[in-house]
């Protein structure tokens, strides 16, 4: 498949790799920063994006950029009618604009808070255990995440993910809290916190907490590698999907519905 990369940091560069060792071939970078992008574009200018997109002849497309270039970015790409892979996170409270959106100009998009097929079995496990736990009310439940310093939205895309599947599998919360306390927090509350330090390429930590223990389920990434490899994945997914009919296009995609 030929493949446009929007966002060419470290993700985009990881991802070039990755795209290459699948047998794929890379025919656009595109950047507002990164001195070696095919395509150096001016940030906000999300025309030119699309015209570096388009005159490429990518059959897709994986967008891995920055929070507040993500909506621009999604508007652009989508009406061009390829297959568009979202790895950027912080924009959960867009998806149902990006979705209707989708649907007026026939574009289709994939996106997901974590590429890592470990995580998405995490999500799984932490399910089951929250289902589990539901029956002992000594059990509090928090979660924590950790991540580089040069991540630009806190608290991750991940860790919002593990908040819902917490709230949809237990009944003794159903409020989620990102920022600090300044009071004793409520019963009904989950207190989701982040940590932003060094390198650490992402750790996620949910705590099961009574008087007599603690219980803690952890992913630790090692590199970024696993959410590169993931979003690859993902877009062969939603291409062979489009093709073969079992997706259609217009519609806006997660992980659970390519794997």
């Amino acid at each position: 498949m030929k493949i446009a990369l929007v966002g060419y940091g470290k993700m985009g560069h990881m991802i070039e790799s990755c795209a290459k060792s699948l047998g794929h071939e890379v025919v656009a970078t595109v950047d507002v920063v990164s001195e070696d992008a095919t395509a150096k574009v001016a940030a906000g200018d999300y025309e030119a994006v699309a015209r570096a997109v388009k005159s490429s002849g990518a059959e897709g497309v994986i967008e891995f950029s920055h929070p507040t270039a993500v909506m621009g970015n999604i508007k652009a790409l989508l009406p061009l009618g390829l297959p568009v892979v979202v790895g950027t996170t912080g924009w959960n409270d867009k998806h149902k604009e990006v979705a209707e959106f989708a649907a007026s100009c026939g574009g289709t998009i994939m996106t997901s808070s974590n590429f890592s097929i470990g995580v998405n079995m995490l999500y799984k496990i932490i399910a089951e255990a929250v289902k589990v736990l539901e029956e002992y009310p000594e059990y509090d439940i928090a979660t924590w995440e950790a991540h580089h310093n040069q991540k630009a939205d806190s608290p991750s895309g991940t860790a919002l993910t593990i908040a819902k599947v917490i709230l949809d599998n237990t009944k003794k919360k159903d409020q989620i809290v990102t920022d600090a306390f300044h009071e004793r927090p409520q019963p009904n509350q989950l207190h989701v916190s982040s940590t932003r330090c060094g390198s650490i390429p992402g750790t996620h930590t949910v705590f099961f907490d009574s008087k007599a223990d603690t219980i803690e389920i952890t992913h630790r990434a090692r590199s970024r590698e696993g959410f590169a490899m993931g979003s690859v994945h993902a877009l062969e997914r939603l291409s062979n999907g489009l093709k073969t009919g079992r997706l259609t296009k217009g519609n806006l995609y997660g992980m659970e519905d390519l794997f």
